[in-house]
């Protein structure tokens, strides 16, 4: 059953991702990077420690290193007397062994002695006069201590292939003497505006009925802030032989394409006929059970995935978060760990608002701190309003099953992020 734009019956969500997922997507090429470019890429290639982290065995408190026997039954009342035999300096290796005693005056992260198995704090001793201190609470063997190879071990694998490197992770890397990587290259997203309503946002002085091009800056943003690289290739005209053109120039330079515009039915939308003659499976589906977002197209020509995406700004960057997204980290050759690729925080939501059911609604709001907690206000207005996207901080989900939210509803917010996804 076709609806009155000629379209077939509109696909779920679900369904619209498993469709384009299941695709067999090119593999990504990999290159290796240094550590200083390596924050937001992809590994291709596990990473494996050269080398015991740490070194060495290291103290975790300014205080006394000691054997922790000499302490057993020490306290207060009953403190234990240690000798004092000399001081532990940063970053050098303790030229004295601690023999039974004795104690070393240790900073954090200091070597630990021979002969030292623990680290006493310096809040739990007092100076007794004549090189002697008063230790007043026992240790245990390896107490305040970080061990050789506790962190790391030599062989082990550190991160494995598939994961995007976080700042952390880059941390971890240079703490080990790596300093380059085996990653994938960034994978190139060609993204094309279409429309003769659409002109340049240089423009000044606008015709009547002329918009200047926001969605190809929008989707630019949004594949470099998901790892990849956009390649704006300009403005179409609504000319099926040059909107052709262009997209198998598009899919000789990229591993995806992204249309803006001419994804609904009409006399002058070609986006679906162009992805159709590129070859089987070409699209995939056309409409999805979704607000704002529903003329989505989704397809693969030559091995390239392609959307078409709506006019409306807050649609485009609905369909991105929600089916672009996923494919783009594939692309880039990063594997699912199991976590959303968003921020979620949990709120309460601003008004009644209705939502019909069997689609699944994303609506926009802005984030409020109120005395009785975190509030989600939504932000209305039609998809068409780049205004409802400024103002607003994330999304919150309307489920097909639900018929709306209630005021005071207790809701996850999907928070727009401005990282690396």
């Amino acid at each position: 059953m076709k609806d009155l734009l000629g379209r077939g019956e509109a696909v779920s969500v679900e369904k619209a991702l498993s469709l384009i997922l299941e695709q067999p997507l090119p593999a990504p090429p990999t290159e290796r990077t240094g550590i200083e470019n390596a924050c937001g890429r992809v590994l291709s290639a596990d990473v494996v420690s050269p080398e015991d982290l740490p070194g060495f065995r290291r103290s975790t408190m300014d205080g006394y290193a000691v054997h922790s026997e000499d302490t057993f039954g020490a306290s207060e009342g009953m403190p234990a007397y240690l000798a004092l035999a000399g001081e532990v300096l940063m970053g050098e290796r303790p030229g004295f062994r601690l023999e039974r005693g004795e104690a070393a005056v240790i900073p954090t992260g200091g070597m630990l002695p021979e002969g030292a198995d623990a680290v006493v704090m310096y809040e739990h001793t007092n100076t007794a006069g004549d090189g002697m201190i008063e230790v007043m609470r026992a240790v245990a063997p390896n107490e305040n201590v970080i061990l050789r190879g506790e962190d790391v071990r030599k062989g082990a694998v550190v991160l494995r292939s598939g994961r995007r490197l976080r700042p952390q992770d880059v941390g971890a890397l240079a703490g080990l003497g790596i300093l380059d990587v085996e990653v994938f290259r960034r994978p190139v997203v060609a993204v094309v505006s279409t429309g003769d309503e659409v002109v340049p946002p240089q423009r000044r002085g606008l015709s009547p009925g002329e918009v200047r091009d926001i969605n190809s800056y929008n989707l630019a943003g949004l594949v470099m802030r998901c790892g990849g690289m956009p390649l704006r290739k300009g403005i179409i005209p609504d000319d099926l032989d040059r909107l052709r053109a262009a997209v198998n120039e598009c899919i000789r330079e990229a591993q995806m394409v992204l249309i803006s515009g001419g994804s609904s039915v009409g006399t002058r939308d070609y986006t679906a006929k162009v992805i159709d003659e590129l070859g089987p499976p070409g699209v995939l589906f056309h409409g999805v059970s979704i607000k704002p977002g529903k003329p989505l197209i989704g397809g693969l020509g030559e091995g390239i995935p392609l959307f078409g995406l709506p006019g409306h700004p807050a649609a485009v960057s609905v369909c991105f978060e929600t089916f672009i997204g996923p494919v783009l980290r594939r692309l880039a050759g990063e594997k699912p760990d199991g976590l959303p690729p968003y921020r979620t925080v949990k709120a309460f939501f601003g008004r009644n608002l209705a939502s019909p059911a069997g689609r699944e609604d994303h609506v926009r709001v802005a984030i409020e701190q109120r005395d009785d907690g975190v509030w989600a206000r939504p932000v209305l207005g039609k998809s068409g309003l780049i205004r409802t996207l400024v103002e607003a901080d994330g999304i919150v989900v309307v489920p097909p099953h639900k018929n709306g939210l209630y005021e005071g509803e207790s809701v996850e917010v999907r928070l727009f992020n401005d990282s690396p996804c």
